[in-house]
């Protein structure tokens, strides 16, 4: 797994769907300051990459989620994924809004899936977990079994594993934080000296300024 981590930061990074700017950073939509960005979308637009992340998600859940009987996407940015996937694995496929529309039908869960499915959720992030836990809450009070959960990439926050540690969610990932920042230290895509900068963000993100 350590491989494929290495190869999906290296990709991420060729593909600019992660950005490291430890002199410029970004503002969250949080309003967090960060060093990183991260859009994982972007992996949409690229055939290869597109193909390596459904094939390695596959894979993911196939190995660690075998008794999975359907596939839930996260809104908005694992719909096309999480569909994707099913699509490879033959599986029923819904995706779960961060809240019920307030017209029409009113849905959160899009989609039809069997009653009482054993559910593996596909995520494209992972920050707080917040919203993707909320996903899983959503399927559970709809009486579906919830296995456990694959994403993309992972900031691997203390917080986010807490949380998913107290739902009681398995959670595997393709690649994370520190395989990006590894990567991008052996391209040259950043500075030595950036290195601490960036480390410093991880430890404490909400409180983290230049």
């Amino acid at each position: 797994m350590e491989s494929i981590k290495n190869l999906l930061a290296a990709k991420l990074l060729e593909i600019k769907a992660v950005k490291l700017q430890p002199s410029a950073p970004f503002t969250w939509a949080s309003g967090w300051k960060s060093p990183i960005y991260t859009d994982n979308r972007k992996t949409l637009s690229f055939a290869s990459v597109r193909s390596f992340v459904k094939l390695e998600l596959c894979h993911a859940i196939q190995e660690n989620f075998p008794e999975a009987e359907a596939v839930a996407g996260v809104a908005t940015g694992a719909i096309a994924q999480g569909a994707l996937v099913a699509d490879q694995l033959g599986l029923p496929y819904c995706y779960v809004r961060p809240k019920p529309k307030d017209h029409g039908m009113g849905n959160q869960i899009e989609g039809e899936l069997p009653t009482g499915s054993k559910v593996i959720v596909v995520e494209d992030l992972i920050s707080t977990g917040g919203s993707s836990l909320k996903a899983v809450d959503a399927l559970r009070k709809a009486g579906f079994e919830v296995v456990g959960m694959v994403a993309s990439f992972t900031y691997g926050f203390p917080v986010a594993e807490e949380a998913f540690k107290e739902a009681g969610v398995k959670l595997i990932t393709l690649s994370d934080y520190e395989h990006v920042v590894a990567e991008a230290a052996t391209t040259g895509y950043i500075k030595d000296e950036d290195m601490a900068t960036l480390k410093e963000w991880r430890k404490s993100p909400s409180t983290w300024n230049v």
